[in-house]
């Protein structure tokens, strides 16, 4: 009895040293993670802004951390080489989209491009979405549009010398700009709802990104006991009506366009059956709202941190001014055919971008189990890009919190998604399929404000007192509207 004893006690070590020699125990092993309470998980940690509190979190745990949000295990990615490792090496497997309870109302059931599951159906709707609505050919075609749009702006703006809104000019822009590309003619906050365009946008990006008790605990979605589904439900029941009707006016419309919108493209797929997959009118809302959330918070948010950064740093304000008479003269107005030849503009935008990406936290579902930098993460999860933390890691950047335009000056770090440290519109498979269109305005409203206009703060405030406070939300925009006062400086009206 004692031999089998000592045999069995011997093949257990031996299977504990081939158990450590295969490393099976690490394939499984879970990141680090600040400490969690049964049920709940993480979520008693979490603040009014997710952000910030994954990015004090990182800092602390490291470049990949685990946390629970309920049921729904969650990782946080907070380094550009484990970020290429979930958007490049593993693309294939964090593809998906997790489960947005609140979105469910706004997406008709997820059947947009930001929110629907990765799969058969969203690559067909992103092949029919790049192809046909934002092609270089399509995004080109609305030239005159944006440069009558935004002279019109500024014609506005120079009025008089006197205190101008900033974030409302840029919000106004925005919405006009993308209801001619998405509807073909402009609207006004009362077409739609008195709370306006850029409040109901707004809405829609803050309850999809809040954290929802319903996606962490389903059977909880029912109860609603945060309200956010009650909130969608209300912001749903104003936009589906607008978008309902401007469909009918489309199919209704006797004239021929030469220059087809959003909705006449989509509506033609729609009836000529060309669509490899089921595409009804909830497609066709769902993209409709897609196109003009996308396009409205993110271009006028992005404009306005850039402003902001400019008027906190008049010398950098100055400089691109410098720049702006040399390539373009104080005789005319910036052109499209110009940002291509304003280099430190395009290291300004690298830099705003840095500091203020649109959409901060890069949301993920893993398909498949997976190991990422000997970490387990299992399928079902949720991971999150923490573009954030990314964007300010001092391995990468020299001080980062500083707003310094000229770290780019002998860099090839580009906002396209090929260098992982800089991720403002993601990469792979679930990067921004409209960052064209964005590169093209954000820079053009930018360069057309600084070169029209000389800006000053009100009331003599220093620059350094700007309030840079953020609104939480899936785009993170400014919490208080940008003011400034503006003095013509071109050499014509």
């Amino acid at each position: 009895m004692a031999f089998v004893w000592a045999t069995f006690i011997f093949a257990l070590i031996l299977l504990f040293i081939f158990y450590e020699i295969l490393n099976i125990k690490n394939k499984k092993k879970l990141p680090p993670g600040p400490k969690g309470i049964p049920i709940l998980g993480h979520l008693h940690l979490l603040g009014e802004n997710l952000t910030q509190d994954l990015h004090k979190f990182s800092l602390k745990y490291g470049a990949i951390i685990y946390m629970k949000f309920g049921l729904v295990p969650t990782y946080v990615i907070s380094s550009p080489q484990s970020a290429e490792k979930i958007l490049k090496t593993y693309d294939h497997i964090f593809a998906s989209r997790p489960h947005n309870e609140t979105a469910q109302y706004i997406s008709y059931g997820q059947r947009n491009l930001i929110f629907s599951k990765y799969g058969a159906y969203w690559r067909n709707m992103r092949k029919l979405c790049t192809v046909h609505l934002l092609s270089n050919m399509k995004i080109h075609s609305f030239q005159s549009t944006r440069s009558e749009e935004i002279a019109l702006m500024i014609k506005e703006i120079a009025q008089g010398h006197v205190e101008v809104d900033l974030s409302a000019q840029v919000s106004k822009l925005s919405a006009n700009l993308s209801c001619l590309m998405v509807f073909g003619k402009k609207f006004t906050d009362d077409d739609l709802d008195k709370r306006g365009f850029k409040y109901l946008v707004q809405e829609v990006t803050t309850l999809a990104a809040t954290p929802n008790l319903g996606d962490f605990f389903p059977f909880l979605g029912v109860i609603d006991l945060q309200g956010l589904t009650r909130r969608m439900k209300d912001t749903s029941k104003v936009l589906d009506p607008f978008v309902e009707k401007i469909i009918d006016e489309h199919v209704n419309a006797k004239e021929q366009k030469k220059n087809k919108d959003f909705v006449d493209t989509m509506m033609d797929i729609m009836q000529s059956g060309e669509a490899e997959f089921q595409f009804d009118r909830r497609h066709v809302k769902a993209v409709m709202l897609d196109m003009l959330v996308a396009s409205i918070d993110t271009s006028s948010s992005s404009i306005e941190w850039m402003l902001s950064e400019l008027l906190r740093n008049p010398d950098i304000m100055k400089k691109l001014q410098r720049e702006l008479e040399e390539v373009v003269g104080l005789n005319r107005m910036v052109q499209e055919s110009d940002l291509e030849n304003l280099k430190y503009l395009n290291m300004v935008f690298k830099e705003s971008f840095r500091l203020h990406a649109a959409a901060p936290l890069l949301l993920h579902e893993a398909m498949e189990d997976c190991v990422v930098d000997d970490f387990y993460i299992k399928k079902g999860s949720q991971v999150i890009v923490n573009a954030y933390t990314i964007h300010r890691d001092p391995n990468f950047w020299t001080d980062a919190d500083k707003f310094m335009p000229e770290r780019f000056l002998e860099s090839n770090v580009d906002v396209r998604g090929r260098d992982y440290q800089l991720l403002p519109f993601g990469s792979g498979r679930r990067s921004c399929p409209g960052m064209q269109l964005a590169l093209i305005i954000v820079r053009l409203v930018v360069a057309q404000l600084v070169h029209c206009f000389d800006w000053e703060l009100p009331n003599e405030m220093n620059p350094k007192d700007l309030d840079m406070t953020e609104q939480f939300g899936i785009v993170t925009g400014r919490a208080n509207h940008l003011m400034a006062v503006p003095t013509y400086r071109l050499q014509h009206n």
